[in-house]
């Protein structure tokens, strides 16, 4: 606010008298310094009324600026509506090298938002890949068995792996160097030991990175502060080995798979178990989750691949490989893929009961001529939200594929 608009120029003392001048003969003593000292004490005089006006009138204002709004719900919504695509405009000007698209920017960001929800967002990357050097290939040793499960903190800044031999790193991707060992405990010492004493099995982060989550033989769940791998608490209650856990992404609601056939719920925050799920009729072999308060299983030897749509309480159920079903990973909301012992790995649309696409013998085969035997798939993992997946066998390699149209 300006503060020009209250104060007042000096009036002019030429013109402060009204009337005709007479002429008054000066007292002894006066001169030319008295009157000019009178003219400056009446021109302050009225500097002072001016401000005294201002003053008042300030108040004024102040106390009607001062006057509570309440916005209706419909303009709380507008409101926000309108921040939210305020905050959309500033990180997309941010990235964006010419300021001349950004409009185009941040309809593609809105666009790509509903795309992922729907489950039917792809970036195009498979083109674009190349095969690493092998100098450029880093080894990173501390395990003393086989390691049997990891994950890449949501910043990439760091790995977890966990081994056969009941132990936790925690590893530096630049550098490479170990930031946190867990040691495992022996047999019979459950206890008093921190941690695990039976074989870790599986591994998942949540994705804001708080939580790390770990299950093992002993069909124990843990659950870690992953920024200092300070051991919080355990949940109990599956009756075999733990063979998936996975975070719903944005929650805290974590997801755990079992031999014992069953599918579980827990909610972290509240350190609470949520409900169990039942269909499968054989172990569970693979769980995964995203967004959609819902998560995908593999069945094992049962030949099934299942959606469990967890607040309708209901759930879907598929049948594709010849053999057991090992392991399973969503793309995205409406797609996933699986790879079983029969060598096979195939690509699932959640609305249709059969796969997409199935590739055989993805791994080649190995045996004797005439006995040959499929190399079965062991393991794999997707890009999410892209044409990019993978898939690991006991052959020692990983292919990468592309997804959708060639």
């Amino acid at each position: 606010m300006s503060s020009s608009f209250f104060i007042k120029k000096n009036a002019n003392p030429k013109l402060t008298k009204k009337g005709k001048s007479t002429s008054v003969p000066k007292r002894k003593g006066e001169d030319g310094k008295t009157s000019k000292a009178k003219s400056k004490k009446y021109n302050e005089e009225i500097s002072s009324d001016s401000e005294a006006e201002s003053s008042t009138l300030l108040k004024k204002r102040q106390a009607n600026e001062e006057i509570v709004y309440e916005e209706t719900p419909q303009e709380k919504k507008l409101r926000l509506a309108k921040l939210y695509l305020e905050q959309l405009k500033e990180e997309e000007k941010n990235k964006a090298e010419d300021e001349s698209f950004e409009t185009d920017l941040i309809a593609g960001r809105l666009q790509e938002e509903v795309l992922e929800q729907k489950g039917k967002l792809q970036r195009l990357v498979a083109k674009d890949l190349i095969a690493p050097e092998a100098s450029e290939i880093r080894v990173l040793r501390g395990h003393k068995l086989p390691i049997t499960c990891l994950v890449i903190a949501p910043d990439d800044k760091c790995i977890f792996s966990a081994a056969k031999d009941c132990s936790i790193i925690k590893w530096d991707v630049e550098s490479g160097r170990k930031l946190h060992t867990i040691h495992g405990g022996r047999k019979g010492t459950e206890e008093r030991h921190v941690g695990h004493t039976a074989h870790i099995l599986c591994m998942t982060i949540s994705s804001d990175g708080k939580y790390l989550a770990t299950g093992d033989m002993n069909k124990l769940i843990m659950i870690w502060e992953a920024e200092t791998c300070k051991h919080l608490y355990k949940f109990v209650g599956h009756k075999g080995p733990l063979s998936g856990l996975s975070f719903r992404r944005g929650t805290h609601d974590l997801y755990s798979a079992s031999h014992d056939r069953s599918v579980k719920v827990w909610n972290v925050d509240e350190k609470a178990y949520v409900e169990t799920l039942f269909g499968h009729q054989d172990a569970i072999t693979g769980l995964d989750s995203l967004s959609r308060e819902r998560c995908v299983t593999a069945g094992g030897r049962d030949g099934t691949v299942r959606v469990w749509k967890i607040a309708e309480e209901s759930q879907l159920v598929f049948h594709g490989h010849e053999g057991s079903i090992d392991c399973i990973q969503l793309i995205n909301e409406e797609h996933m893929i699986t790879g079983a012992e029969d060598g096979s790995v195939s690509l699932w649309s959640v609305n249709k009961k059969k796969p997409l696409c199935t590739v055989k013998q993805a791994h080649g085969c190995h045996g004797d001529p005439g006995l040959e035997q499929p190399h079965w798939v062991a393991s794999v993992a997707a890009l999410q939200n892209s044409d990019t997946v993978a898939s690991g066998s006991h052959n020692s390699q990983v292919n990468v594929w592309k997804c959708g149209p060639s």
